[in-house]
């Protein structure tokens, strides 16, 4: 599924063909998805023009003209494509529909966004701009890694004491938004904390490590447009390359990258999630 590096790769590849675009017309094909589409959903995106393009945890939102705001999840398996006359880019015909298109909007200068979900796992849903911190799905969120606030103290008081594993905590989406199972292994090796020291065993100093190693994770899988293993893609289709960065994700077997460590990597099950990390530097 995708995690905040991906959304906001997709969400910045929509910045120029969405916002401050008018919506021409809008075609839903499906009365659901994970969810059911909201009433008349076509004929109140179409005509609507998009304010601005946000994103919150794992979550994209198109504020709209009308006073409504688009929320939009892509699940496990959804895609935003974009085709047509893209801005200062090459012109990428529209393809054939396919089976699994179900949402369609067609932008003003020819543009057409796609919204593509083989599973149908992802959502989306229509509010009023001004209840979108109420919206059940964002309402009990923490605080956003990149912005300000994410703070060393804030997630010493979230973890101190807890009996919870650090890994758990970290992707307990009340504590922070949008880390997911990739990079909170990454971020944990490169702090050396083993997944399962329960966060009541971590020191002040250990948990406000983690705060800068969060971001620096992150920002470099941005730069690198997200992490691509199975089904997620960018806007134009191509694929993400920070797995190409990974030190611990799926390198099951494989030497630690730890300078001057004689570790391989393991991977064991927590929650039902594989957490891969490496027995010899992260105690």
């Amino acid at each position: 599924m995708p995690e905040l590096p991906e959304v906001e790769t997709v969400r910045r590849g929509l910045v120029p063909v969405l916002q401050g675009h008018r919506i021409l017309r809008a075609q839903v094909n499906r009365p659901d998805l994970r969810w059911p589409l909201p009433p008349h959903m076509a004929e109140r995106l179409t005509g609507a023009t998009v304010t601005a393009l946000r994103r919150r945890s794992k979550y994209i939102l198109a504020d709209l003209s009308t006073g409504e705001t688009l929320l939009i999840h892509l699940g496990m398996s959804g895609r935003l494509l974009i085709s047509g006359a893209m801005p200062g880019r090459f012109h990428r015909d529209h393809p054939l529909p396919e089976k699994h298109d179900h949402v369609v909007l067609d932008i003003e200068g020819g543009v057409r966004v796609t919204f593509n979900d083989a599973r149908r796992f992802g959502m989306m849903d229509l509010m009023p701009t001004s209840r979108v911190e109420a919206h059940r799905l964002l309402a009990g969120l923490g605080p956003e890694p990149l912005g300000n606030g994410l703070s060393e103290s804030g997630l010493i008081q979230r973890l101190s004491g807890r009996a919870t594993p650090v890994k758990s905590a970290l992707l307990d989406q009340r504590n922070i938004a949008g880390l997911g199972n990739i990079y909170v292994c990454e971020v944990l090796h490169r702090a050396h904390i083993a997944p399962t020291r329960p966060c009541r065993d971590l020191t002040g100093a250990e948990i406000a490590r983690l705060v800068p190693l969060i971001r620096q994770v992150l920002t470099e899988a941005i730069e690198a447009g997200g992490s691509s293993l199975r089904d997620f893609r960018r806007t134009d289709g191509e694929l993400g390359y920070f797995q190409h960065s990974f030190r611990v994700y799926d390198r099951e077997g494989q030497p630690c990258p730890t300078p001057g460590c004689p570790g391989t990597i393991a991977r064991i099950v927590q929650s039902g999630r594989s957490s891969f990390h490496c027995p010899v530097c992260q105690t």
